[in-house]
């Protein structure tokens, strides 16, 4: 039995933002049929408080395959230059259950997390929309960036941090990589103040995006908060807007974003629209009307990473990449 191990440099290589895209597009489609599986994810925390180790484990449709995604979350490793998400994906094949390929986790993540963000952006916000804030100044600002590149006409992108070097860095290298006005802003409402679509894709433990700092036909993808503790967006952004979700079991059960909402008594579950993949395949409706606010509130999913590296890992066999070990 042989393993093929895939490394980070060559997930970016295998895994370009559009093909990631409709690679998620499939994903939740297949889950929004049934014919995938998703389980809740587990996860504890570590000795030290230092981080958390989850773990993912999913199935594809159409006897695609399986496999779990084992990963560490240390959000001190952006301190010293590491990402904070750490692991890797273990494929196993449909037939005899045999592991066939261990693909480098964070890679996919930073990958597929934006790339499920560009489909929420396509499918649900203004087909004219051009202004996008970005709250938030690590790797998910940079994959998001691309990722809504790819499925809008964006000329202005306007950034808030609050670590401003963080935040210059980002700006310097965006206006260098992509063909579009980059601006640095000095709160998160003023990076709001004029867009379209907005991310946040920040660690904050407490809403950085407010109701007020809405207007009337924005799309929100609200990114950086998979835990009941943490809070990106406050009630009032998840009241005004309507929600969509990667999956309802899991947005009751870890996002902080809409169980903050609950609690605050705004809103109820029945206040979640449809999951996206609901989209995808028709069976729900996107936005209704040009005035509306949406929102998209991602966890992250099995089904997702297990599409993302199911492709890598095919591709990397098919062209002779990745190393092959004897298992």
């Amino acid at each position: 039995m042989y393993l093929t191990v895939v490394p980070a440099d060559e997930v970016r290589a295998l895994l370009p933002m559009d093909l990631c895209i409709e690679l998620m597009a499939g994903a939740l489609a297949g889950l929004a049929r049934g014919a995938a599986t998703n389980p809740l994810r587990t996860g504890y925390g570590l000795p030290g408080g230092h981080g958390i180790l989850a773990t993912m484990p999913g199935s594809l449709a159409d006897g695609q395959g399986f496999g779990a995604k084992l990963i560490s979350v240390f959000p001190g490793n952006r301190a010293v230059g590491l990402e904070s998400h750490q692991g890797v994906i273990v494929l196993f094949d449909a037939e005899h259950g045999i592991p066939y390929a261990v693909v480098d986790a964070s890679a996919i993540t930073a990958i597929r997390t934006a790339a499920v963000s560009g489909l929420a952006t396509r499918l649900l916000a203004r087909e004219e929309a051009t202004n996008l804030a970005i709250l938030g100044s690590g790797t998910q600002a940079r994959t998001h960036l691309k990722a809504t590149l790819a499925v809008r006409p964006i000329r202005q992108v306007a950034a808030w941090s609050p670590t401003s070097e963080r935040l210059q860095a980002f700006v310097d290298e965006a206006r260098e990589r992509h063909a579009v006005e980059v601006v640095a802003a000095g709160s998160a409402a003023e990076a709001v103040s004029g867009a379209d679509i907005v991310c946040t894709v920040t660690a904050a433990r407490d809403p950085i995006l407010r109701g007020a700092d809405l207007a009337p036909g924005m799309h929100v993808n609200a990114v950086g908060s998979s835990v009941p503790s943490a809070r990106e967006i406050d009630g009032e952004v998840v009241a005004r807007s309507r929600l969509f979700v990667d999956r309802r079991e899991s947005a009751l059960n870890e996002s902080g974003d809409l169980l903050g909402a609950m609690r605050d008594g705004l809103v109820d579950e029945s206040h979640i629209v449809a999951e996206l993949g609901e989209v995808v395949v028709g069976t729900a409706r996107g936005r209704h009307s040009g005035e509306e606010i949406t929102l998209f509130e991602s966890l992250g999913l099995a089904v997702e990473d297990l599409a993302a590296a199911s492709h890598v890992a095919a591709a990397a066999m098919q062209q002779g990449l990745g190393t092959t070990v004897e298992f």
